[in-house]
């Protein structure tokens, strides 16, 4: 079992955990997020780790309309078939959404879009790994394991600034 480094930060949606492995970071989640069940008895509690200073620096940019890619090393623990949908979601671009469908095709697993709903859900980036992104068919707002509200309120947030950039 990896040992994990956390930090909360109070991001303008709710309070978040991000946690850091040595590699990078293992994860941003929403306090009560769906799929996340709270630090892990292996993890500690380190408010200084460099990587998780980094991901809430570049969060705080993104809220600010300043930030529309991350650079931040990652290090999410997943399946292969996880992984490789997460990698998809990332390569999703600011301001655009993908249907579940599309993102399975995308992913190398056309035909499986439940299974990609189902690895989107599980998604432990959530932001820096765009899963908000991921519409269903017809552009229908369905799933975020940190909530409808937030994912509405994240494609709000990236449209005012695709709209602000466009002026």
């Amino acid at each position: 079992m990896k040992i994990l480094r956390y930090t909360t930060w109070n991001s303008p949606l709710g309070d978040m955990i991000v946690a850091a492995s040595d590699v990078g970071l293992a994860g941003a989640w929403f306090t009560g997020q769906r799929y996340f069940g709270g630090p892990g008895a292996a993890w500690v509690r380190d408010d200084a780790h460099a990587t998780s200073r980094a991901a809430i620096r570049e969060l705080a940019a993104y809220f600010d309309g300043q930030l529309r890619l991350f650079t931040v090393p990652l290090d999410p623990q997943g399946t292969v078939f996880q992984k490789a949908i997460w990698h998809a979601i990332a390569a999703v671009p600011y301001g655009e959404t993908v249907t579940y469908a599309v993102l399975a095709r995308e992913a190398g697993a056309a035909g499986a879009a439940r299974a990609a709903g189902a690895a989107t859900g599980r998604n432990p980036l959530s932001i820096i790994v765009p899963c908000h992104r991921i519409v269903g068919t017809h552009g229908a707002l369905t799933g975020y394991a940190g909530g409808l509200d937030r994912k509405r309120a994240l494609l709000a947030l990236e449209a005012r600034a695709f709209e602000l950039r466009a002026a």
